[in-house]
């Protein structure tokens, strides 16, 4: 046991270098992969807010997507 640990953590502390290349596209497709993360992550919570304010009563409709006839939002 002690010699396959050994063995395994020789073989992870040498490496080489991978000479590896990111262009532009990949680091813009990054970019808008974050940017997308943090809008659904902002829908979400206030998707949410909505409902959770609904239940405790204080208003508002339990859908972003309910609307009145005249197409305000009731609070």
């Amino acid at each position: 046991m002690l010699r396959t640990l050994f063995a395994l953590t020789a073989l992870f502390s040498v490496s080489q270098g991978a000479f590896a290349y990111l262009d532009p596209g990949t680091g813009s497709m990054i970019l808008q992969g974050v940017i997308a993360a943090i809008a659904v992550v902002g829908f979400t919570i206030k998707s949410y807010w909505y409902k959770i304010r609904s239940f405790f009563g204080k208003g508002g409709s339990a859908s972003l997507l309910d609307d009145d006839e005249d197409g305000q939002r009731s609070e």
